[in-house]
């Protein structure tokens, strides 16, 4: 170790604070002897300390001392009292009067002398006390703390157990009060003995100003040496959210799978959202405990229907049309259907899509990436505002074993060596599949979005014809999971600041 180099490298605290360390070693000597402010004393210490000069041992205590309420107290309020009261009676508002007391210690005291049986009262016109007997002179346990706190603070660890039975009674009567002290204690280390040996000027110039080259201060005093191996603060440099990132990767992923990629409203009409899949219309996903309507005062705002697809759409749900299918029954209504709401899933635009392909547009592979809107409680594998992972496939030759390999392929690209698919229900698919990822945190396999093919209902009525189309929805926020170590969905939008700095990129 260069002792001189670090000497010249001295901020001017350091030049202060370093002398001194020969004959005292508490942060409080320091300040006292230093003309510093205690901030100053602590930074230069610290600075110090990083150095290699010194090292520092913290050491907590609680001190006692008295509140604001009696620091002009010369002794105990009933003390003062008591010297203006006789065996004969006195009206409390007299003793108010002489003794110089407000209402609020006049009272306590009062209290205070009756519960000891020291006077007693009387109710008149006016309320009167008196003593029972002359007092003792002799101070009482509070008494004599009280005095040794009007000129000191005290340790707490410092009181006998009298002290201490005193110390809860002044401390109920809000007297006096404990406040936490840090007591910081220095030493030297072997270089900071040889630092403090050497010349160490307190006149360096900090920083080269206009006023010090004007005026030549510069040829008479010396620079502080820069110091390049200081540790200095870590800078967070700007990034993009994680969710952001996540979403670029995945968006990556299906383009390259030569998918063309869809976009459309998040307000959508019950018809597109949920008609055109063939969701019937009691289906309790409609409900508004499932479902988030747009509207004003207890109506349902109301959007227009396509009228082609309208009639087959109708004929669907009613009979089947010409599908095959005997539909759901019943009697299908447009009021229901022009119901405007925050979509409940992106195969909303699967829908759109289709019904705007033609025969010549085949084969074809759309995915998006968007926000779909659910009243879902909240914990943590809930979110009412979340991303999904949609994707469709429509040609003529596509099958479920091509369903199955774009999935495994796209979790296998998102981290996870292995995914559960298993049989499950949809209105608008058959067959139907769920896909289950495991969650590493919780221990267990969790649901993390749907698939199938479409049923004719779906595809024959927004194609005009029948094909077979691949469909799947995955929950974007249970995936990431995983890869950012999140045992919770809702740490995902906590914008924790900490947290989001040292987010790792996401890079697979």
């Amino acid at each position: 170790m260069d002792i001189k180099k670090l000497v010249d490298q001295l901020h001017t605290l350091e030049r202060k604070v370093l002398p001194l360390l020969e004959k005292h070693t508490t942060t409080e000597d320091l300040v006292k002897v230093s003309n510093l402010q205690e901030v100053e004393v602590t930074r230069a210490l610290q600075w110090l300390e990083n150095k290699g000069v010194l090292t520092i041992q913290s050491k907590e205590y609680k001190l006692i001392s008295v509140t604001e309420k009696s620091k002009g107290y010369k002794e105990l309020p009933e003390r003062v009292l008591i010297s203006f009261l006789s065996q004969e009676e006195i009206s409390v508002e007299e003793i108010k009067k002489k003794s110089g007391l407000n209402d609020a210690e006049v009272n306590a005291c009062i209290g205070l002398l009756k519960k000891k049986n020291i006077i007693e009262i009387r109710k008149d016109k006016d309320l009167k006390i008196k003593l029972n007997a002359t007092p003792s002179n002799k101070k009482t346990q509070e008494e004599e703390l009280f005095s040794k706190l009007l000129k000191t603070k005290l340790n707490e660890n410092s009181l006998n157990e009298e002290e201490k039975s005193a110390f809860e009674e002044l401390r109920k009567r809000g007297l006096v009060n404990l406040e936490l002290h840090k007591e910081r204690s220095i030493t030297l280390t072997d270089l900071g003995k040889q630092v403090i040996k050497q010349k160490i000027d307190q006149d360096v110039i900090e920083a080269l100003t206009p006023a010090i080259i004007k005026s030549k201060e510069w040829e008479k005093k010396k620079f502080r040496a820069y110091d390049i191996q200081i540790n200095v603060p870590e800078i967070s440099r700007g990034k993009r959210h994680f969710v952001d990132q996540s979403i670029d990767y995945i968006k990556r992923i299906w383009l390259d799978l030569g998918f063309k990629e869809m976009e459309g409203n998040i307000t959508q009409t019950s018809f597109w959202c949920l008609d055109a899949l063939f969701v019937p219309q009691d289906h309790t996903a409609r409900e508004m405990q499932d479902t988030f309507f747009i509207g004003n005062k207890g109506s349902v705002l109301k959007g227009s229907l396509p009228e082609e697809y309208t009639k087959r759409i109708k004929s669907v749900h009613e009979d089947g049309w010409t599908t095959g299918s005997k539909g759901w029954g019943g009697v299908w209504k447009e009021d229901i259907a022009k119901d405007i709401l925050l979509r409940t899933h992106t195969t909303v635009l699967s829908a759109l899509t289709l019904s705007n392909l033609k025969k010549e547009d085949l084969p074809a592979k759309f995915f998006t990436v968007g926000k779909v809107y659910r009243n879902e409680a909240l914990d943590w594998k809930h979110l009412f505002e979340f991303y999904q992972v949609e994707g469709i496939v429509i040609d003529p030759d596509a099958n479920l074993r091509n369903l199955l390999g774009y999935l495994r392929e796209f979790y296998k690209k998102m981290g996870y060596e292995d995914v559960k698919i298993r049989p499950s229900y949809f209105p608008y698919v058959e067959p139907a599949c769920e896909v289950f990822a495991f969650n590493p945190l919780k221990r267990q396999w969790v649901e993390v979005g749907g698939a199938g093919i479409f049923r004719p209902e779906v595809t024959k009525a927004l194609l005009g014809f029948e094909c077979p189309v691949l469909a799947w929805g995955q929950g974007m926020e249970r995936i990431i999971t995983a890869y950012y170590n999140i045992s919770d969905l809702r740490e995902i939008y906590g914008n924790d600041l900490k947290k989001l700095k040292e987010t790792k990129e996401f890079l697979m």
